[in-house]
């Protein structure tokens, strides 16, 4: 099958200048683009076509020689870029021609058209910061001043890395675009450029307050505010108090993360609190009431039941920790530790020996314990 004419590829006239020859090559790889043609069989073998066609007419040698020999420039024996192929191109290179017009194409979707010195907006980095609290701090909730070193943006300049009215300028290795390309055999390697580090421009009389970087070190104190209900690991968000972007990019955010310190009379598990009560081996004898301290500062008075053990838990509806996303109030659980006495005087021993006297049928896990042992021990001398 004979191969169109290339300029009726790309429609454009004979005498048409390079610009008008890549533009009319942008607007059918738009046009003819496979992922835009998904249901179009015919569109691939267009594309190609195009591609091939821009792969001679925009080098001026390639062009020349099409001009006056036609397709047969370019198909053996016509002069020697490549062995058996004229000028080598006449397949089309689609990684050379595609990625002269990539950036044109695509550049508004990937943030990163270049060019013209225009300047490359960046979003600041995202910040931490680890916020301690006390379990009482944590409960009622506060506003507290923090102070956090960050990049801010420079008064000086405005951001703009430049001094006084000056204007960056488009970087003359990469052309304003930030990144530059190296042909290795068939594949293109992009890299970031080591002229302008990936921003597209120079500054070359920079900011005298900032040496150029737009952006400036400075501790900042900010308020915020801690919900009641917070716990280890609660994480909060301030947006846009991060570090400043670069050249009057969107500032970053900052995250809170909090720690909820150890408390020495309370134990916190989700809302629920627990706290172990020492009381005296009498009053867990008799039974009576205690009082105990609660988080909000206040007391509340508890009953023990006559004859508790040690590990018995009460429960304090409502008096636990605030559900931090609404909800009831946990619950504080009163753990009893009993006591027993030390230092005793003689008195209180003869009073507890004859108490021990008195009390074998008022022990009765400890008379069944015995009787156990007992058994236990006749069964091995038999």
């Amino acid at each position: 099958m004979a191969k169109r004419d290339y300029y009726d590829v790309l429609g454009v006239s004979k005498g048409a200048s390079a610009d008008e020859i890549k533009k009319a090559y942008r607007t059918k790889a738009k046009e003819l683009h496979p992922d835009r043609n998904s249901g179009n069989p015919d569109a691939e073998a267009q594309f190609k076509e195009a591609n091939e066609a821009y792969e001679i007419l925009k080098d001026g040698d390639k062009k020349a020689a099409y001009d006056r020999f036609g397709h047969s420039a370019f198909e053996g024996g016509m002069g020697g870029g490549r062995p058996g192929g004229g000028f080598g191109g006449g397949s089309g290179d689609f990684t050379s021609a595609f990625s002269d017009v990539f950036d044109d194409l695509f550049g508004d979707f990937m943030g990163q058209r270049g060019g013209g010195g225009r300047q490359r907006a960046s979003r600041g980095s995202d910040l931490r910061y680890n916020l301690r609290v006390s379990l009482e701090e944590a409960y009622s909730g506060l506003q507290k001043t923090i102070k956090v070193p960050t990049l801010t943006t420079c008064g000086s300049c405005s951001g703009t890395g430049s001094e006084g009215s000056s204007e960056p300028t488009a970087c003359p290795t990469c052309s304003g675009m930030g990144k530059v390309r190296a042909q290795q055999g068939f594949f293109t390697v992009e890299r970031t450029c080591p002229t302008c580090s990936g921003m597209g421009q120079i500054i070359k009389n920079p900011c005298k307050g900032c040496g150029g970087a737009g952006r400036i070190e400075k501790e900042r104190a900010l308020n915020v505010n801690i919900p009641s209900g917070v716990e280890t690991g609660t994480r909060i968000r301030l947006a846009g108090e991060g570090e400043a972007g670069m050249r009057g990019g969107p500032p970053g955010d900052l995250y809170i993360f909090v720690e909820v310190a150890q408390h020495e009379l309370f134990e916190r598990d989700g809302t629920s609190l627990f706290c172990r009560v020492p009381v005296s081996m009498s009053k867990a004898a008799l039974g009576g009431s205690i009082e105990v301290p609660t988080i909000d500062g206040g007391r509340a008075r508890v009953q023990i039941p006559s004859g508790s053990q040690s590990g018995r838990q009460m429960r304090l509806r409502s008096k636990g920790m605030p559900a931090l996303r609404g909800g009831a109030d946990g619950d504080m659980f009163i753990e009893l530790a009993v006591e027993t006495p030390v230092n005793l005087t003689s008195r209180q021993k003869e009073l507890l020996e004859e108490f021990e006297k008195l009390s074998e049928d008022n022990n009765p896990e400890t008379k069944s314990f015995f009787s156990s042992v007992k058994s236990f021990w006749d069964g091995m001398k038999g």
